[in-house]
């Protein structure tokens, strides 16, 4: 395994992560993802990264007595807050309430003292972000938070919220984790740009495309029914025929260089040098194990280029 700082910290964690969207604590049984949890970590995998909402709870559940297992100063947890936690006006959010009420109960769920990095899971319109950042901040001084994160912030948003802890001393935001792949590319244009000049390192989730990336989709209409996709229509809307072409380019491509499509796509990710960390889901250790093996890829200038071709 490879690792990578965040951004302008001295933090290091591998190119690779594990997390735990539409995976761990539902759509996979529990003893597959604590499997794959545990192959992570043989792999030199020593980044996890959860949320509360996912399975509502569920998913920090399974990750946090999984890693249980290992010492806790070995490996980098992170998880998140925004989305709703309930039916009350409160329970959702970037509230001084929901951010110390939900940090305390991720904490709880997940059995450890702290996380390494704290998301705010989407911005949050109707909280001033100042707000927001000195609850975070005051979690930080009690210890229950190393790192300060966001999810899905515009280049916009985050600049506001540098300026704010900048004017007020606060801890800044460290770390961005926004979609990308070679199908969601806006984070080229503005977030990468203000990343490598305001030291936000970016973890990047869905890096194969919610599954469009390994090739095991091979018609829009035809989707395996034990797949995600299968069940999920926001996933179902991403998968056409055009990306499907694409994909089958894509993996001539990769077996010309022996390797698999997804380990392409990863390898095709890991040349941004602002991105810390791809982070992948897995249902089985066998996805991880593979995977894991992108880091050892290296793409020549040819061969970027070739991709760009496919892509174009």
């Amino acid at each position: 395994m490879k690792y990578r700082k965040i951004g302008n910290t001295g933090l290091k964690v591998s190119a690779i992560s594990l997390g735990s969207w539409l995976t761990y604590g539902g759509y996979v049984e529990k003893q597959k993802a604590v499997e794959c949890i545990h192959a992570a970590y043989d792999l030199g995998i020593n980044f996890f990264d959860t949320a509360n909402v996912y399975e509502r709870g569920e998913a920090e559940k399974v990750v946090g007595e999984t890693l249980r297992a290992y010492p806790r100063d070995s490996y980098v947890l992170a998880t998140k807050v925004f989305w709703p936690m309930g039916d009350g006006p409160n329970d959702r959010g970037l509230s001084r309430k929901h951010v110390i009420e939900q940090c305390n109960a991720s904490l709880q769920r997940l059995g450890v003292d702290y996380v390494d990095i704290y998301y705010c899971h989407r911005f949050d319109p109707e909280t001033p972000v100042e707000e927001t950042l000195r609850a975070i901040d005051d979690l930080v001084s009690q210890g229950k938070v190393l790192y300060v994160g966001v999810s899905e912030w515009t280049a916009t948003q985050m600049a506001e919220a540098l300026a704010v802890a900048d004017r007020y001393l606060l801890d800044r935001i460290v770390v961005n984790q926004p979609i990308y792949n070679m199908f969601e590319r806006y984070i080229e244009k503005e977030v990468i740009p203000l990343g490598e000049q305001k030291g936000i390192g970016q973890v990047v989730f869905s890096p194969l495309a919610q599954g469009l990336l390994t090739g095991k989709y091979k018609s829009a209409n035809d989707l395996p029914a034990d797949s995600r996709a299968a069940k999920l229509e926001s996933m179902r809307n991403r998968i056409t025929e055009e990306k499907i072409v694409k994909v089958n380019q894509l993996a001539a491509l990769a077996g010309e260089l022996d390797i698999s499509v997804s380990q392409l796509a990863l390898a095709w990710i890991l040349r941004q040098p602002n991105v810390a960390s791809a982070l992948i889901g897995a249902s089985r250790p066998e996805q991880v194990k593979e995977n894991a093996k992108a880091v050892e890829v290296e793409l020549p200038q040819e061969i970027l280029e070739r991709i760009e071709g496919i892509l174009a």
